[in-house]
């Protein structure tokens, strides 16, 4: 597992081929940024996945706010692959 620099952020390559995840989830940093970016307040988040607290949240969205480059990156790949199944 790799630090990221980020609170509750990691990096493992046997998760998610490395992307940034929530420390001790398999919940990626783009899913909740996809969520935000639909509209979800970053308060009704953990409603929608109850396995993740407000502070993740929060700490996920400062990552991307750092890394926006990577994150949106990492979305676009995920869309490509999900269309091509």
């Amino acid at each position: 597992m790799m630090v990221t620099g980020h609170r509750y952020i990691t990096r493992d390559p046997a998760i998610l081929s490395g992307e940034p995840i929530i420390a001790g989830t398999r919940m990626p940093v783009r899913a909740i940024v996809e969520l935000w970016r639909m509209g979800t307040p970053p308060e009704e988040i953990p409603d929608h996945l109850p396995h993740l607290r407000l502070t993740e949240v929060f700490v996920a969205l400062s990552y991307f706010s750092d890394h926006a480059q990577e994150i949106q990156g990492l979305i676009e790949r995920n869309r490509g692959m999900t269309k091509s199944k």
